[in-house]
């Protein structure tokens, strides 16, 4: 059964009750550094925390009128909070609530990611061990080159995932950082100790230094991390794609009961969730490539990324979970087909133990240029002769001069190419 995709998780984060609240957090604890630095008196920190409160329709209404989403908000708590209000947002600049929020809501999408990315990879985990040594030819250009196993292509998804939740990882760090430095950064009516109190609070660090605003790169690495783990799933997805043609039918990803692959030819299974996964990918990476346009605004700044990151930021966050969940019930119920897989390495008849045959000739003092010129003109009669391989290589005088026959046997033996795939899955961690 193909998965209805939920996102209540990922959604919330970026819905606008849960923007407006962390901003009413962030609000909030800085008018508890305040009071600590006696700037706020005691009795009015109590009044605000007990009566702060934002109403999201009630701020839409508001904003209508102001065109500033802050400012409504600010206007919103006022109407909460009474006299006591005047407390609140005080020293603090637009931006300084905004951005931190931001950095918030990243760093928790960043988790969910992680959580993603950490069941793929124990999905492939477990289908890279399943197929360990279940033989396939390799292809290069298209074109097959000599076997190797289904369980190796797994797990060097498996190792690539790896470095995707240690990209993941950092970009989390890079991102979790806040500023409450005012107007322009120089916290001219701000304490110092403000931002720092707000922020380990919220498990952010304070930034080193900013102008009005966090410094884009850091959103932008963000984004292209996001970007890179989706580059990845597309190479997975392409890969299914490929096996998946009819010509090779090596492997295909799920196809449930009562699905249709073709309004017009009812015999079809196409890849669509793979296909789906390819197509999103391109959208994180044109994404990220909005974020670097972000990184460079006018002096101490402007607000031409706000537009832009409020589209691309939660559009990112929730397709890479989509396509994560996607790709997690593909790994884990596609079907394999071994047989097909050991049928297609016998469509060359041989040929994709040329490279091996090679190595052979040479350990036997056959000069190289030689040895590769006996046997690419054997590979040229099976390729335009449809010969078997082995036959010709029988019937050529400078090949049987160095080969006993006894030995030309063995030399298409395939677990000669699988001799080495536990040390692979070794340093793989599988």
């Amino acid at each position: 059964m193909i998965p209805r995709y939920s996102l209540p998780e990922m959604a919330n984060i970026w819905s606008d009750q849960n923007r407006f609240q962390k901003m009413l957090d962030i609000e909030i604890l800085a008018c508890e550094a305040m009071a600590n630095l006696g700037k706020v008196p005691r009795k009015e920190l109590k009044k605000i925390k007990r009566k702060a409160g934002f109403n999201v329709k009630r701020i839409e209404r508001i904003e209508q009128k102001t065109r500033h989403d802050v400012i409504a908000f600010l206007h919103n708590i006022a109407e909460h909070v009474g006299p006591a209000s005047r407390f609140v947002h005080q020293g603090l600049t637009s931006s300084d609530v905004l951005d931190t929020a931001l950095s918030v809501q990243m760093k928790e999408a960043a988790d969910i990611l992680l959580d993603d990315l950490k069941a793929l990879k124990e999905a492939l985990r477990k289908k890279a061990k399943k197929y360990k040594k279940t033989i396939m030819v390799g292809r290069s250009h298209g074109v097959h080159a000599e076997p190797t196993t289904f369980g190796l292509k797994l797990a060097l998804f498996f190792d690539e995932i790896n470095r995707s939740i240690k990209r993941i990882e950092q970009a989390k760090t890079i991102i979790s950082v806040g500023k409450i430095s005012g107007p322009v950064g120089n916290y001219s009516n701000v304490d110092p100790y403000v931002e720092n109190y707000v922020c380990k609070k919220l498990g952010l660090s304070p930034a080193n230094i900013s102008t009005q605003v966090l410094q884009r790169d850091r959103h932008a690495d963000y984004m292209a991390q996001l970007a890179l783990v989706g580059a990845t799933l597309e190479k997975i997805a392409v890969e299914i794609r490929n096996l998946q043609k009819t010509e090779l039918r090596e492997v295909e990803e799920p196809f449930s009961k009562g699905q249709k692959g073709s309004s017009a030819m009812p015999h079809k299974r196409n890849p669509v969730m793979c296909e789906r996964i390819t197509g999103l990918a391109r959208v994180l990476r044109a994404n990220a490539g909005a974020a670097m346009e972000n990184v460079a605004l006018w002096h101490e700044r402007d607000i031409s990324h706000s537009s832009v990151e409020r589209i691309i930021v939660p559009d990112s966050t929730i397709l890479l979970d989509y396509m994560l969940n996607q790709m997690i019930f593909i790994v884990k119920n596609m079907h394999v087909y071994p047989q097909n897989m050991r049928n297609n390495l016998a469509k060359t008849r041989g040929l994709i133990f040329s490279a091996r045959i090679l190595v052979e000739l040479e350990k036997r003092g056959v000069e190289r240029r030689k040895a590769y010129d006996i046997i690419q003109r054997s590979a040229m009669k099976v390729w335009n002769k449809n010969e078997n391989f082995k036959a010709v290589l029988w019937a050529d005088k400078d090949f049987m001069k160095v080969v006993r026959p006894k030995g030309l046997e063995r030399f298409f033996d395939l677990s000669y190419y699988t001799k080495h795939v536990d040390k692979i899955f070794k340093k793989v961690g599988i």
